[in-house]
């Protein structure tokens, strides 16, 4: 499928866009990439594929909260922009 330049002066125009005139070429271009690709997608072989909403079934994956020694707390601490009894100190939130 072809977009004419008449197709993309009204697609701008219904989009608001106020192209010029060495625009539209360029902006020709682009959109028939975009079909061409949607027309990939499209025609993708998709029987027998099952639906799936995410990439993998894991779900609200937890691990322990433990407390773990820095070894190296000195050198942490002076990338603090600010410290309070050997803490950073941020700015409250709320």
């Amino acid at each position: 499928m072809e977009v004419s330049k008449e197709e993309l002066l009204h697609i701008a125009k219904l989009a608001d866009l106020n192209l010029k005139d060495e625009e539209i070429d360029n902006y020709l271009a682009n959109l028939q990439d975009i079909l061409n690709f949607a027309q990939i997608v499209n025609s993708a072989p998709t029987e027998g594929l099952e639906e799936t909403i995410g990439a993998n079934e894991n779900c609200n994956v937890f691990r322990k909260d433990e407390v773990k020694v820095f070894e190296n707390h000195e050198g942490l601490m002076q990338n603090a922009p600010e410290k309070e009894r050997d803490m950073f100190k941020i700015p409250k939130v709320l």
